[in-house]
């Protein structure tokens, strides 16, 4: 697989020999958001040293020196930064809109990627202009022969996993279409973003990804796993857990929103008596590891964000050309239950 470095600007070079091992084709963007992120950046960015990309740090006013490490020992990463933390999803928006490239990745500051990682994500859509996404094989940092993530789903309980989630990575080595694909390290086709839209603002950090791959399905878009592009993951680098109350509380905001933004009002009501159950099972959950209240303040506090102006201005208007995508996508919703077992 031919690879090659460039600067910040994507014209020039770092290393003469790159230009002969990728002609000097240049692709993607590389977009990773960073807060505090001081612990993993540094072996984040010298990982992707080799890659034929544009690297764009964009810093979400980070107080931890992460920032200043990276204009520092990486002056050919572009640095964008903002003087507080308005979130992932404003922060890959500004580097999208900095970017010219065919394709963007969205790439977590946690991360190391495997030598090739870029060329394993761009091959799938070179061959299929209608694949919007593709998801890399996100492997556990700490237990390498782990999966941390092989592409995301969303069933009609009301719920997104990750396939795949602490179960052994030899089960995941093949490519498969997926529901969306994980923020955390995947690639979106620009000019289908021109199309559907960016990620939502309004989620500030969590589910915007299955947001954005749910857009792309309603429009008639795939979404792919690519198992061949391979990154470890450290998980919740920002957030501190896998469970807390920052966390907790958006999610739930977020999951009420994604609903209410990509479902029509008669796929809600086909759906309900799943989603009872769905958020029923959620609260019990959250209710044993104390945070039962957390989460349902957060669930109140995606009602209202569908009733303000700012959650109904984001609503996907239904037309009726894009029927037979809602079909398909309602018969994974229930599909995916199954999923959630097995995967």
């Amino acid at each position: 697989m031919r690879r090659r470095q460039f600067n910040k600007t994507g014209t020039k070079p770092h290393h003469d020999s790159g230009r002969s091992k990728d002609n000097g084709q240049v692709r993607s963007t590389i977009i990773i958001p960073n807060y505090n992120g001081i612990k993993y950046i540094e072996n984040c960015l010298k990982s992707l040293e080799p890659e034929p990309a544009r690297v764009i740090v964009v810093d979400n006013g980070s107080t931890d020196g992460s920032r200043e490490l990276v204009e520092e020992k990486f002056p050919s990463v572009k640095v964008i930064a903002l003087e507080d933390n308005q979130g992932f999803c404003k922060a890959v928006n500004l580097g999208i809109a900095d970017s010219k490239t065919t394709y963007v990745i969205l790439l977590n500051n946690d991360t190391v990627i495997r030598r090739g990682f870029v060329r394993a994500l761009e091959e799938p859509l070179q061959q299929d202009r209608r694949i919007f996404s593709g998801a890399a094989q996100m492997i556990n940092l700490s237990k390498p022969h782990l999966m941390d993530d092989a592409g995301d789903y969303y069933c009609a309980l009301g719920w997104a996993f990750a396939a795949g989630k602490d179960k052994d990575r030899e089960a995941y080595q093949r490519e498969r279409e997926i529901f969306a694909s994980c923020g955390g390290a995947c690639i979106y086709r620009r000019g289908i973003l021109s199309r559907i839209g960016l990620l939502d603002e309004n989620h500030f950090a969590y589910l915007e990804d299955i947001d954005i791959g749910y857009r792309a399905r309603i429009a008639g878009y795939r979404n792919l796993y690519i198992p061949e592009a391979q990154v470890y993951h450290a998980g919740s680098a920002s957030s501190g857990s896998r469970h807390n109350e920052f966390k907790v509380d958006l999610s739930a905001r977020n999951s009420i929103y994604l609903i209410y933004k990509n479902m029509p009002f008669l796929q809600i009501i086909i759906n309900l008596p799943f989603l009872l159950i769905g958020y029923f099972v959620k609260t019990f959950f959250f209710i044993r590891k104390g945070l039962g209240g957390v989460y349902v303040k957060g669930l109140l506090k995606g009602i209202r964000l569908c009733l303000s102006a700012e959650g109904k201005a984001c609503k996907v208007r239904f037309k009726l050309e894009n029927l037979p995508a809602y079909v398909r996508i309602q018969w994974e919703l229930w599909r995916n239950i199954c999923y959630r077992i097995c995967f």
